[in-house]
């Protein structure tokens, strides 16, 4: 699977940041976490590509 990094997917990826970021506010880190869990694994499920979703995890494990 072919992971696009250099194509922002996203319409506008700075509001959806923001509202991320938003979201965060005032959490603790625990809660931020699992949060991140929750959003994560909604995402999954949109994707709903099993080839997709194990490349993304490569993608960010090879970035960290």
């Amino acid at each position: 699977m072919n992971i696009n990094l250099d194509n922002l997917a996203l319409n506008d990826g700075d509001a959806f940041y923001e509202a991320l970021r938003v979201l965060h506010d005032g959490k603790s880190p625990q809660e931020s976490a699992i949060l991140n869990f929750r959003i994560i694994l909604l995402l999954a499920n949109q994707v709903g590509d099993d080839e997709a979703l194990h490349g993304i995890l490569q993608v960010a494990a090879e970035s960290t």
